[in-house]
C-alpha cells in the first residue's frame, strides 16, 4: 500500500479515536465511530484476497448496523428526554438499544460471531489494531454510560463471552482465531465489572492491550499465523518465543505476570459487591482460556522440533529483537509488583 494512503488512514484512526472518546455529543461520538470503521476497511481488504474481502464486508455490516443502533438510541433518548449529552442516558429502551450495539461493536456474545472470521482475514498488525485500538471507543461509550445501563444484562453478556471465549478457543490451530476468542473472553472481564466499577474495567483494557500488543507484535516478527508454523520458529528466534511463553501466561491470568492484576482487583470487587457467585463463575471460566494459551505456550517453546509436520526448521535470525517488542514483553510481564502505583495513579 501507497505510504501516503496508510498515512491518511492512520490519522484517520487517530482523529475518530480522539473524536469519539473526547465528545460530550452523541451525534460527535458517532462521527467518530463511523470515522474509524471507515479508515480500517482499505487495511482490512489491501492484500486483495477473497478472505480479506469477505473480512472488510462483515467488518462493515456489523459495524454500520451497530452505528446505526447507537445513533438510534441517542435519537430515542433525545425524543424522550430533550438530552443529547452522552452522560445523560435515562429513558430505558435506549439503555438497552445502546447495550446491544456497543456489544456489536465490540464483540460481546451473543454478537461475536464476526470478530473470529474478520481478524482471520486480516494480516497480524491489522489484527492487532481490530483487537486494541477499535475496542476503545465502544469502551470509553460504555464507561460513559455505565451508571445507565442495567448490570443483569452486563453480567449475563460478560459471563457468557467468559465462557464461549474459552470454548471456541480450544479447538483451533490459527493463531489469529485463537486471539480473537481470547479477546472476547477478556471482554468478559470488563463487561461484568464496568457496572460496578468503571475505572477498574478501564485498567483491565489497558493491561489488555499491552499484553494483546505483546503478543500479535512478537508473532508477527516470527511470522507465526498457525500453530505448526509456532513449532518451527524456536530456531529462528529463541529468545523471543521464550519470552513469548511468558507473555501468554500473562495473558491467561497467572501470577505473578501482569495479567494477574486486572483478574484480582475485578473478583475483588465482586466479591465487595456480593455477586461472589458471578466472580466464582468467571474465574472458572477463565481456566478454559489458560488452556489455550498454555497450547499455545507449549507450542512455542516446550515442543521439540516436529518430526511429524512437513516443515522445514527456520534459519537463526541474527537481527535483535524489535524495541517495541521488548518494552512491551517487559510490561506485561512485570507490572505486578508496582499495582499499588498504579491503583493510586487510576
Amino acid at each position: 500500500m501507497n505510504p501516503q494512503a496508510k498515512l491518511i488512514f492512520a490519522l484517520s484512526l487517530t482523529l475518530g479515536t480522539t473524536l469519539t472518546i473526547s465528545s460530550n455529543h452523541w451525534i460527535m461520538a458517532w462521527t467518530g465511530l463511523e470515522i474509524n470503521t471507515l479508515a480500517i476497511l482499505p487495511l482490512i481488504s489491501k492484500s486483495h484476497h477473497p478472505r480479506a474481502i469477505e473480512a472488510a464486508t462483515k467488518y462493515f455490516l456489523v459495524q454500520a448496523a451497530a452505528s446505526a443502533l447507537v445513533l438510534f438510541s441517542s435519537m430515542t433518548n433525545a425524543w424522550h428526554t430533550g438530552q443529547w449529552d452522552i452522560t445523560q442516558l435515562s429513558h430505558p429502551t435506549s439503555c438497552l438499544i445502546l447495550t446491544v450495539a456497543l456489544a456489536m461493536k465490540l464483540g460481546l456474545v451473543p454478537f461475536h460471531f464476526w470478530f473470529p472470521e474478520v481478524l482471520q482475514g486480516s494480516s497480524l498488525i491489522v489484527g492487532l489494531l481490530l483487537s486494541t485500538l477499535m475496542k476503545f471507543p465502544p469502551i470509553t461509550l460504555l464507561y460513559l454510560t455505565s451508571p445507565s445501563l442495567k448490570p443483569s444484562i452486563l453480567m449475563t453478556m460478560a459471563i457468557l463471552s467468559a465462557a464461549l471465549g474459552g470454548w471456541m478457543g480450544l479447538n483451533q490451530t490459527q493463531t489469529r482465531k485463537i486471539l480473537a476468542f481470547s479477546s472476547i473472553s477478556h471482554l468478559g472481564w470488563m463487561a461484568i465489572i464496568i457496572a460496578y466499577s468503571p475505572k477498574l474495567a478501564l485498567l483491565n483494557f489497558y493491561l489488555y492491550t499491552l499484553m494483546t500488543a505483546a503478543v500479535f507484535l512478537s508473532l508477527n516478527s516470527i511470522k507465526a499465523l498457525k500453530l505448526s508454523t509456532l513449532m518451527t520458529t524456536w530456531t529462528k528466534t529463541p529468545s523471543l518465543n521464550a519470552i513469548l511463553l511468558l507473555t501468554l501466561l500473562s495473558l491467561a491470568g497467572l501470577p505473578p505476570l501482569t495479567g494477574f492484576l486486572p483478574k484480582w482487583l475485578i473478583i475483588q470487587e465482586l466479591t465487595k459487591q456480593e455477586v461472589a457467585l458471578a466472580a466464582t463463575i468467571i474465574a472458572l471460566l477463565s481456566l478454559l482460556g489458560l488452556f489455550f494459551y498454555l497450547r499455545l505456550a507449549y507450542c512455542a517453546t516446550i515442543t521439540l522440533p516436529p518430526h511429524t509436520t512437513k516443515h522445514m526448521k527456520q534459519w537463526y535470525n541474527n537481527k535483535p529483537t524489535n524495541t517495541m517488542v521488548a518494552v512491551l514483553t517487559t510490561m506485561s510481564l512485570m507490572l505486578l509488583p508496582i499495582s499499588p502505583i498504579i491503583l493510586a495513579v487510576v
